[in-house]
């Protein structure tokens, strides 16, 4: 599955290519600013910092597909930026699933997470982690980003 031609219009209203904003080692990330599991946002960010000088980097997805999400984009922004620090790319709101789902979660929703399962994103915060090869990690929303698991892949996979 190639993603990179995928036109994907940032937060900020760039259009751009998910290929642009790809980098090594990539985590793709349906978000919402008023969800219990919001606070995930603080730990993407430091992986962010961690990471991101070695090829890797968090791409945050919002999503009002569950109804908890802000309306407008610069709401979004605002909330991320004031409330949890985030400097990862951002891309505006996107559904996820159904019809009329974004070309990249068309994509996304094909892979299997770890019992085999795909289709559709569950919930906000389901993690796509891409590594070099192409190879594609679904993580469901409950899933920490900092999972042993996700540390072990990203950490094995930056140069």
């Amino acid at each position: 599955m190639d993603l990179k031609n995928i036109e994907i219009t940032a937060l900020n209203g760039e259009l751009t290519t998910f290929g642009e904003l790809l980098k090594p080692v990539t985590l793709v990330v349906n978000v919402a600013s008023r969800c219990g599991l919001s606070p995930q946002y603080e730990v993407l960010e430091a992986m962010q910092k961690k990471y991101g000088a070695k090829g890797f980097t968090v791409i945050g997805v919002p999503s009002n597909q569950f109804f908890q999400e802000l309306k407008e984009s610069t709401d979004i922004a605002e909330y991320c930026s004031t409330t949890w620090g985030v400097t990862f790319p951002m891309t505006e709101k996107a559904k996820l699933n159904g019809k009329g789902a974004h070309p990249l979660y068309q994509e996304l929703t094909k892979v299997k997470d770890g019992s085999g399962k795909a289709g559709n994103v569950k919930w906000n915060f389901e993690k796509f982690l891409i590594l070099p090869d192409g190879s594609i990690h679904r993580f469901r929303p409950t899933t920490q980003p900092n999972d042993p698991e996700i540390i072990k892949l990203i950490e094995s996979n930056l140069k």
